[in-house]
């Protein structure tokens, strides 16, 4: 008998092996009585499709230990590297991110503009020249917490993109409830 003329026949949870030209027609059993005949021959088959399709993912998968010279690994240094795929669903979310941060820092400056007080570069407050609006942190948290609870997030970014300047590396509540936010456009 070869091993693809073999099924496996499951009544009740005991497996029976037979050969396929002596396999029992599954109507014979009562509906109570589960009955699966399955080839080995079927299983050997769907086994090797799913071999044939990993391995073919694993050569373009940079990850893997696939060492062909089919397998696309990323140079640092080249265009691309580091980014996602042009067209792809993960660089169309990166942008849609990159929107959304950057609507929440517009909204930011319009929140400091309009709860802040005129003020000069020195960001003390006096001689107010109208150049900059300043800000204590504690009023902005405040007024800001029920927009976004992201505050100090986008305070970061709005000081990267050079829009605000405050001092320390990073803001806390309470501790630098008076610390100024110098909104410089």
């Amino acid at each position: 008998m070869k091993a693809d003329e073999v099924r496996i026949e499951s009544v009740c949870g005991v497996n029976i092996m037979e050969a396929e030209d002596h396999v029992p027609d599954p109507a014979r059993f009562s509906d109570d009585a589960a009955a699966c005949i399955v080839s080995v021959k079927g299983l050997k088959e769907n086994w090797q499709k799913w071999s044939d399709e990993h391995r073919e993912y694993q050569k373009h998968n940079p990850f893997s230990q696939d060492t062909r010279p089919g397998a696309a690994v990323p140079q640092r240094g080249r265009d691309g590297y580091g980014r996602p795929p042009q067209g792809s669903v993960t660089e169309q979310r990166g942008k849609d991110a990159h929107t959304h941060v950057s609507r929440e820092v517009e909204e930011l400056c319009q929140v400091i503009r309009n709860i802040g007080q005129p003020g000069d570069k020195d960001g003390d407050g006096r001689g107010g020249d109208g150049t900059v609006v300043i800000v204590e942190f504690g009023k902005l948290f405040e007024r800001y917490v029920t927009i976004s609870n992201k505050l100090v997030g986008i305070l970061l970014r709005a000081r990267k993109q050079g829009l605000v300047d405050f001092e320390g590396e990073m803001l806390w509540q309470r501790k630098d409830d008076h610390a100024l936010i110098t909104l410089l456009q």
